[in-house]
Order: structure tokens, then sequence, then C-alpha cells
């Protein structure tokens, strides 16, 4: 079987990456295509997967969201057309494949965990033959986007199957220049150019105030968020690092995306999330269990070093789920 995959932002790299090397252990021919923004490129080349680059981020807002896709989406299209045929194709949340795909009839599977990017979902979802969903997701939620009898769901977080084989490198440390014996934190920059999050989180600039002259590293999510945020008193990275050990071995997590924040949750570390969207159902369900913590004001964060259960860094009790489960269910549209 030939699969295409289109990443379009750095955490779907950490999701499809198990995926696409167990369809190639299986076999089969996977190509890769990827949008450059964040981290994107740079996460590919180190989990050494190959790719071609088509297109990036056209900024924020619906007029600008649109433009892109048109741009990418032809792009994609005289790429595939190039590299063909493909059996299936697979993105994560990804608008300009589905369209490219449709054109040319390749069956098409999305996935993803938040269900309120409207703009995104309401293309995907119809243009997909199969629409991969965590359980925690009511499937009533997704009617809207066209996604009724298409939902194909799955126990847990995608987390635990993107981290299934995953132990922590100590080498993110000496990088960074991090002392263990000491608390270490992790921010992680709001989405600002997201649709589904156009606000200014004044409680995240509150929170690198307090944490300032600490072992904090900061994780901007572009150039111009690197810009505005530099000055003493924390470390920002100047490269792609180890995200997902630097988290294993941090103390606390900050962020105000979704997938560092599960991956916290993932690997046992403390989280709060400043999120200023309207909350997904899975983030809804942790909440809930208090696995993940809603920050409503600096008081709330204390930076200490944590006790651990086990392990080089890494709380007992992590849950590991066989990404097998998400390749068969991705795909499904090229087995039927």
């Amino acid at each position: 079987m030939r699969i295409w995959v289109d990443v379009t932002n750095s955490p779907h790299v950490v999701v499809l990456r198990p995926v696409i090397e167990r369809w190639r252990a299986d076999g089969h021919d996977v190509r890769i295509t990827a949008r450059d923004f964040a981290q994107t490129l740079g996460l590919l080349e180190r989990y050494g997967l190959s790719h071609t680059a088509i297109g990036h981020h056209q900024g924020a807002g619906l007029p600008a969201k649109a433009r892109g896709l048109a741009a990418r989406s032809g792009a994609l299209v005289r790429w595939a057309r190039r590299n063909g045929p493909f059996d299936l194709a697979v993105g994560h949340g990804s608008n300009d494949q589905p369209v490219a795909a449709a054109l040319l009839r390749i069956p098409t599977s999305t996935t993803f965990d938040y269900e309120w990017a409207t703009f995104q979902h309401a293309i995907n979802c119809r243009l997909a033959a199969a629409v991969v969903v965590p359980e925690a997701l009511p499937a009533q939620r997704l009617d809207r986007y066209g996604a009724r009898g298409k939902l194909l769901q799955y126990p847990g977080l995608k987390e635990e199957y993107a981290l299934a084989d995953f132990e922590p490198d100590p080498a993110v440390l000496v990088e960074l220049g991090l002392d263990r014996a000491l608390p270490i934190a992790v921010v992680r920059t709001p989405a600002e150019m997201s649709a589904y999050h156009r606000f200014h989180n004044s409680v995240f600039h509150d929170v690198l105030d307090r944490l300032r002259g600490t072992q904090t590293v900061v994780l901007p999510r572009t150039p111009a968020q690197r810009e505005e945020l530099a000055g003493p008193g924390l470390i920002f990275p100047t490269r792609v690092v180890d995200t997902q050990s630097l988290v294993a071995y941090a103390d606390l997590v900050v962020s105000a995306g979704g997938t560092m924040n599960r991956e916290a949750v993932a690997l046992g570390t403390p989280v709060w999330t400043t999120f200023e969207g309207r909350l997904g159902a899975v983030d809804e369900g942790l909440i809930a269990s208090e696995r993940l913590r809603m920050l409503e004001s600096v008081d709330q964060i204390e930076l200490v070093k944590r006790m651990r259960v086990g392990g080089d860094g890494v709380d007992g009790g992590r849950v590991r789920r066989d990404p097998a489960l998400l390749a068969q269910l991705l795909s499904a549209p090229a087995r039927r």
C-alpha cells in the first residue's frame, strides 16, 4: 500500500511518527509532505523522517487561512500527481491534504483530539472517509462537521500511543545547561496564530515574570514570539530540542497548547494549562480527574523538586498504548 502523510504542525510529527514506523515495518511505502511552520521540519529531521516541504503558515484570521488553503492544496495536488498514485492520504487535522486528495480521488483519514476548530473540521471531516478521535470526544460534537458514520475511536490519549516507546534522554539537560538537582520548569507559548485561540493571555506573561531567574525553559512557537519574550533569566533553546525528555525531567509544565499538556500528563509531570479558548472534551476529562489543572492566577504556581516514583526522570503509572491500533484505524479506508 502507498500512503501519503501530510504534517502541518510540530505536534503532529510526534503523534504520527510511530504510526509511520509501524506502516513501514509492515512493508508499506509511506511518503511525507510537511508545512514549514513552528518546529515541524526540524522535528522531522530529528526523527530521520525524509519529507518534502510544501508551503508555510499564511497568518492568522480566516481570510489568510482560506488563501493558504487554496495555495497549499494546489501545490499538494501537483506534488501528488508527480509522486503518486497513492492508496491513502493521512493527516492530523490538515485541510490542505483532504482538498488535494479529494481532487485526486484518494481516500483520506483525518485524526485530531480537539473538536472546536470549526473552520478546520468543517472541511477535513466532510472530505475524510475516516475520522479517528479519542473515545473521550462525544460523537455528537462532530455531527455538525459531517463526521457522522465516519468515526473510529480509540481509548486513552493520543500521547499514550505516541510515547509508548519513549524513554527520556538526559542529554537534553546537558545541552541546555540544566542542573537536575534544582527545579526545572518548561513553558510553552500560546498558539496565538490559531483561529481557535485569538486571545492575549495576560496570565501567561505573569507566569514568565514569576519564573524568571529559575531554570525555566521557554519554547516559543514562532520567531516573532521568541523576539517578543526574549530577556534575561529565561532559557530559550536555539534549535529544536528533545522536548519529550525535557518534559519528563521537568518538575513543572505550563502550556497554553494542548499536545504538550497531554504529553506531560502521559509522562506524569505536573502540568498547568493557560488555554483561554473553549475546552475540548479530552481536557475537560483530564481537569475533572485532576491530571491537568487550569491556571487562573500565577500565585497557584510553586516550582519545587517533585517526588519521583521510579525510573530515570519519569514517574511510575505511565500508560503505554500500542500505536498499531492507530495505524489500523487510520488505514481503514484503504482496506475497505
